[in-house]
């Protein structure tokens, strides 16, 4: 089966890839982006407007677009990533995978056996191309793109053994909810906050899986790629609309003003 997972392809080539947020579930919305220069979408199923189901159709969106799509689903229980998984999502991430346990059983959801527990319906699917694909659940895990997200204090702790779970492709770092679990919520810049985020950079070229996170918090594209991050989500729609929406209307109360 030939490899579809172009960004699982392009990181495995050493490439760093950034993506951007649809936060509003709107289909047009991401075939805008897509078609700006944001050829990665990180469908948020967890914070965003859309539920999972309308986050399968936005996954046809992207993909109609020329974009690749990520899923982040709104929990990693086994029944949410078997029904992503058996939609044709190739590329998931995990809020909240607070231990080495919690990225078994996430793995074992994802994984057919013998390497994990996925349930079985492969002929049927649309991942399988509806059965047109042969081989699909042979070669499945080659497609997955799995990324858990290290955002709590309890995570850092449990990083390595986190990272040497089989499947597990990726840590995806959430500073925003890692600095609220170790007492400095909204605070990033905090020297404790800092230096949590260094321990884990630290591990960063020292262990086989690679590792993301957000755009920000004074640390831009360039800088995060220094440190060896592979996978950078910058902006979401809506602060995009937003920012959008407040400079036309300074615009606007300018020219009335001066006019």
């Amino acid at each position: 089966m030939m490899m579809r997972n172009r960004l699982k392809a392009r990181i495995a080539a050493g490439e760093t890839v950034t993506g951007a947020w649809l936060e509003l579930g709107s289909p047009e919305v991401a075939e805008i982006l897509v078609r700006t220069g944001w050829d990665v979408i990180v469908i948020d199923c967890e914070h965003g407007v859309a539920d999972l189901e309308e986050g399968f159709n936005l996954v046809r969106a992207v993909e109609a677009a020329g974009g690749e799509a990520v899923m982040r689903v709104p929990d990693g229980a086994d029944t949410t990533l078997k029904r992503a998984l058996d939609r044709g999502v190739r590329s998931l991430m995990v809020p909240m995978v607070n231990s080495a346990e919690r990225a078994r059983a996430v793995a074992h959801s994802c994984l057919y056996p013998p390497r994990g527990g996925r349930g079985y319906a492969a002929p049927i699917v649309r991942a399988s191309g509806y059965g047109a694909l042969p081989g699909y659940a042979a070669n499945a895990h080659q497609e997955l793109f799995l990324m858990v997200q290290i955002e709590t204090a309890q995570a850092v702790a449990e990083l390595d053994a986190i990272l040497a779970v089989e499947g597990i492709d990726m840590a995806f770092v959430g500073p925003n909810d890692l600095a609220g679990s170790l007492g400095f919520f909204e605070q990033l810049e905090h020297p404790r906050v800092q230096e949590v985020l260094g321990e884990i950079e630290a591990r960063i070229g020292r262990v086989s899986r690679t590792f993301g996170t957000i755009e920000g918090a004074g640390r831009d594209y360039a800088r995060l790629k220094s440190l060896g991050y592979r996978f950078i989500v910058g902006p979401n729609d809506i602060s995009m609309l937003a920012g959008a929406a407040r400079a036309a209307a300074a615009v606007r109360d300018a020219q009335l003003k001066h006019g």
